[in-house]
């Protein structure tokens, strides 16, 4: 019993030794950088000018970001992106995933070109994007040659339309996690519940929505705070689309005034908005989804 305890003392230690890197890396990386962030944001400092640089301001940055004109138009720009990329993404992904559920030509083949771009480089994704919806790219040739558009649009230039863009590729690298996971929950709904429903004469729409929708609830409802959230976040595509000027969101903004115009305790207050606004999206549908999830 002794050696028994001395073994599992070892083994634990042991253990810990292995975490131990990650710990470091997790409380130096992360842990750290969210309480320097949270100190910043009551300060003003450039980068340039060191940590002597350092000016204690209390709420001013936050009393400054209230009154910036840029930002808000940032944050209406993420809550665009936001309530246009999850729902599409998710309802595509349901739809594609309900399809592929069944045994369908090239199934394993389909599901595969619609997991790839979840998995490929975001960057690649939105060079290939932002080619297709060049002035001179196969979108605009297409509305120039089959529907006789005169006056093609500027997709890449102009503070409306270059958001379409941008939500294409969000929509379009969102869709493979959201198809993989409703494919998974579509698997656990048992088929003894259609095989009744069949038999009472429902058909297959009215399964969908009365068997299908209510048992794979949960999983919708983890796909929306999950998509919100990385819309929230987005970054990449905007960046290299070349949108932070017409149409930045609040991470393009944030990455601007810090590491363009080296105003750190600013951009540092601007992300924890952004945290505060994220935390009060998630908090509501949590708070909404008792009255249509069913667990």
């Amino acid at each position: 019993m002794k050696n028994q305890t001395k073994r599992q003392q070892a083994e634990n230690r042991a253990g810990w030794l292995f975490m131990a890197p990650a710990m470091v890396i997790f409380l130096t990386m992360v842990v750290l950088a969210v309480i320097m962030s949270l100190a910043l944001s009551f300060s003003e400092w450039n980068f340039l000018s060191g940590v002597s640089g350092i000016k204690w301001v209390g709420f001013k940055n936050f009393i400054r970001i209230f009154a910036d004109r840029k930002f808000k138009m940032a944050m209406a720009n993420t809550l665009v992106y936001a309530i246009t990329v999850a729902p599409i993404s998710i309802a595509l992904a349901l739809l594609f995933a309900f399809l592929l559920n069944d045994k369908v030509f090239l199934r394993k083949f389909n599901r595969m070109c619609l997991f790839v771009p979840y998995i490929s480089s975001m960057v690649a994704l939105t060079a290939v994007f932002r080619f297709l919806f060049r002035s001179d790219g196969p979108v605009n040739m297409i509305l120039t040659t089959v529907f006789h558009m005169n006056e093609v649009p500027k997709w890449l230039t102009s503070s409306t339309l270059c958001k379409i863009p941008v939500i294409c590729v969000m929509v379009y690298a969102g869709i493979g996690f959201s198809l993989i996971v409703y494919m998974a929950a579509l698997q656990n709904v048992p088929a003894e519940l259609y095989e009744a429903a069949r038999v009472d004469g429902a058909g297959g729409c009215r399964q969908f929505f009365k068997i299908t929708l209510p048992l794979i609830s949960p999983t919708t409802f983890y796909l929306c705070v999950v998509r919100l959230i990385a819309a929230f976040k987005a970054f990449t595509v905007i960046n290299i689309m070349g949108m932070s000027g017409n149409a930045p969101s609040m991470v393009t903004e944030i990455y601007g005034n810090a590491f363009n115009s080296y105003k750190f305790g600013y951009a540092s207050a601007e992300a924890w908005i952004l945290v505060g606004v994220i935390l009060i999206i998630t908090l509501i549908q949590f708070k909404v989804q008792k009255r249509w999830v069913y667990y």
